[in-house]
């Protein structure tokens, strides 16, 4: 089966973004291969997102923080897919992609920003973390060999809409 890999874009890197990655490469069983970056990271995974990411069985190692500069260079992987999922990130200037991906923007509240006990936080991952996983399996789902370009990009930005 051929594989796909997908990134997808926030601005701190350290949870929407993160999770994504995760669900996407845990989810798709083989599908997708999931990556994440930052228009600035802060440089740490939200502890939160960390669990969680670790509770779908996403690999410890490969939890970092990164810029998404990392995924602009000749000898980075190529991308079939870009998701932007804040508001900030979606409305940035993003690098050059290599390959011509697909692009689609999937916002969501930053969970990371909820103030309050644990419980309150870890309630706000868990709210993003599903609305990601519907959107996620939505994807996974979709014909993508099948599919014009044009007809893609419109699949994978419609996925958020319903």
């Amino acid at each position: 089966m051929k594989h796909y890999n997908i990134l997808f874009l926030c601005t701190g890197n350290s949870a929407r973004s993160i999770l994504a990655e995760a669900l996407a490469t845990t989810l798709s069983s083989g599908k997708f291969i999931g990556y994440s970056a930052g228009s600035h990271p802060v440089g740490r995974v939200n502890p939160f997102a960390f669990d969680l990411a670790i509770e779908m069985g996403y690999p410890k190692d490969k939890l970092r923080s990164k810029n998404w500069d990392e995924y602009s260079l000749p000898n980075s992987p190529k991308m079939d897919f870009i998701i932007t999922v804040c508001d900030n990130a979606a409305n940035e200037t993003c690098p050059i992609w290599l390959g011509n991906p697909s692009t689609a923007h999937w916002g969501f509240p930053d969970p990371a920003s909820i103030e309050g006990t644990d419980a309150i936080k870890r309630e706000a991952f868990q709210k993003t973390l599903l609305g990601l996983k519907k959107n996620i399996e939505a994807l996974v789902q979709l014909p993508i060999d099948q599919l014009d370009a044009a007809s893609l990009k419109k699949a994978i930005q419609d996925i958020h809409a319903k």
